[in-house]
């Protein structure tokens, strides 16, 4: 996980707008993979919204505005799952508040959040 953890951050660090969205695909795909075992609350979100981002990621040219509020939700959750892991709780946290400025020039947050709702999602449950 610390190579992980090292990846993104870096990433994060030289500018999102800087990796190539195949590459942060990739590394989305490495945090599903690391998710997919977990069974803390808050996981199973953070799983639907990696593979949304993964998903944009992969597109030829992703909804910049859709990204932006995917990272700034993913940080939040990330944040507040941290205190429950039993290990990195500190790097989950820093990579959460990455994530969350990463995030936060979205220009439309109101309109990212009900899109990131997905009705196709809710629907599902239902």
């Amino acid at each position: 996980m610390a190579v992980k953890f090292a990846g993104t951050m870096n990433a994060i660090n030289r500018g999102l707008d800087a990796t190539k969205p195949t590459k942060g695909a990739d590394m989305v795909e490495d945090w599903e993979a690391a998710l997919a075992e977990i069974d803390t609350p808050g996981a199973k979100g953070i799983l639907r919204d990696l593979a949304s981002l993964r998903k944009q990621l992969e597109k030829g040219e992703p909804d910049a505005d859709r990204v932006h509020a995917l990272l700034h939700r993913l940080g939040a959750a990330t944040t507040k799952i941290a205190d429950k892991a039993d290990k990195s709780q500190d790097k989950l946290k820093a990579l959460g508040e990455a994530l969350t400025e990463a995030g936060e020039d979205a220009p439309d947050e109101e309109d990212d959040v009900e899109a990131a709702a997905s009705p196709k999602r809710a629907r599902k449950k239902a």
